[in-house]
Order: C-alpha cells, then sequence, then structure tokens
C-alpha cells in the first residue's frame, strides 16, 4: 500500500505548542502512528513543497491520502483540489482529519458547506463505537477518550453518511458524528474528527489505531487505468 500524509505544516513552525507537542510535525505523528500499526510504504507532504506537495506523479502512486488543514485552505490550489478529487472517483482512498472538513477537497466532494460549531476549550470528548462490526472499528473498545480535545457540534452540514462509525459526546453537552465513511466514485472516503493541533491526540495509541485501520478500509480493491473523462465509445459486444 502506498499511503501519503499531507498536512499544511505551518502551526509547528509558528507555535511553539504545536512543535513541542509534534516536533516532527502532525504528519510525521501520523506517519509513525501508521507504520507503528503495520502500515509500510508511509511519505508525508506539506503545503509549502513544489507543487504544493502533490504533484501529478505523487497523486498517481498514492493509495490513500490523509489530509490534516486548518487555517489555510484558501492557498490550496483550485486544480490540486480537482485533482485530488478525481484520483478519488477513479478509486483512491480519501482520510480527512479534523479540520480538514473545510479543505477544499471533502468540500468538493460532499458538495455542502461541511460547516459546525465549535468551541477550544480543551474538553472531555467521549467517543463511541457506534457501528462495532465496522472495520475501521477493529479491535476498539465500546467507547474511548481524549482528556483535552476541541468541541465540534451538529449541526455538521454534510450528507448523512453511507456508514457511521463513532458518535462524541464532549464535557459541555454537545454530540457530533465523528467517524463517517462515504463513497464518491470508486474511491472511500473517512471522516475522523479528533486533532485540534495543540493537544496530543495523535500521540493517543487508540487514535492511531482507528486512523490506521481507516486507512485500510479506504485502501482501493479497483483503481481506474484512466481518467473518466478519456473513456472511449463502447462497441456493441452484439450486432445491433
Amino acid at each position: 500500500m502506498r499511503v501519503t500524509v499531507w498536512n499544511e505544516f505551518r502551526h509547528e513552525k509558528s507555535n511553539p505548542i504545536v512543535a513541542g507537542i509534534y516536533p516532527a510535525g502532525i504528519h510525521g505523528a501520523i506517519a509513525s502512528g501508521l507504520v507503528e500499526n503495520g502500515i509500510l510504504g508511509v511519505t508525508t507532504a506539506t503545503l509549502d513543497e513544489p507543487e504544493q506537495g502533490l504533484s501529478t506523479e505523487r497523486l498517481a502512486e498514492t493509495d490513500v491520502l490523509l489530509w490534516w488543514g486548518h487555517r489555510h485552505h484558501d492557498e490550496v490550489s483550485d486544480a490540486l483540489a480537482a485533482a485530488v478529487c478525481e484520483r478519488v472517483n477513479a478509486g483512491m482512498g480519501l482520510i480527512v482529519l479534523h479540520s480538514g472538513h473545510f479543505s477544499k477537497v471533502f468540500k468538493r466532494l460532499m458538495g455542502t458547506p461541511c460547516t459546525l460549531r465549535w468551541r477550544a476549550q480543551g474538553e472531555l470528548e467521549r467517543l463511541w463505537v457506534v457501528d462495532p462490526a465496522h472495520p475501521v472499528a477493529a479491535g476498539l473498545p465500546p467507547f474511548f477518550e481524549l482528556e483535552r480535545e476541541e468541541m465540534y457540534g451538529e449541526p455538521f452540514e454534510v450528507p448523512p453518511p453511507d456508514e457511521l462509525v463513532f458518535l462524541s459526546w464532549f464535557k459541555g453537552g454537545e454530540a457530533f458524528r465523528s467517524g463517517c465513511g462515504y463513497r464518491r466514485g470508486r474511491g472511500r472516503i473517512f471522516y475522523f474528527r479528533p486533532g485540534h493541533e495543540t493537544f496530543p491526540t495523535y500521540n493517543d495509541a487508540t487514535i492511531r489505531k482507528v486512523i490506521a485501520n481507516a486507512v485500510r478500509w479506504a485502501a482501493p480493491a479497483v483503481m481506474e487505468a484512466e481518467p473518466f473523462q478519456n473513456r472511449r465509445i463502447m462497441p456493441p459486444l452484439e450486432p445491433i
């Protein structure tokens, strides 16, 4: 499996708190969690790299793409967002993490505003496994907790998930659909809510396991050999 972890990689350079939690970057922590859980072939890419880290060749060599973004969604080019969506439709898996819900890629694939309510006060989050039989929930307890996280609250303006795996409850009383599976074209998409940059969420063993499970679930069984727009007229199999 060829996995690429994409991250803005800006908070780690400007915020000492984030740099202290993630000295190798958020992308580095996510990548190491995947390797820790037996997923090999993991590389990373960041916004400030040439071609924003995702050239045409790089995308073509990616089976599953993980996306963490927050404050710099608008800097991602429309052309790159369109290219990622095309690859998803062709079969590439996509894992969208935390504030990536507001990325150009996710909003384009959902076709909705993807807005929500939020509060960043570092409160307890309890994630309930609402579909224990789902592959992303493999090996998990009935619920797990994060001592400090940013709150996301409903309504979450996305299409109803094809598969709902996690439901979050927060100390302040809100609930949120935190693990949502979608299918677009031949590709699978999993949105996983936790991951605010000033909390050590991606160092948590259970979170790392969930993300690894999501990567395995989203990995393509079949990839399109050529882009959809290049399909040719099909001659009849039988005389007409």
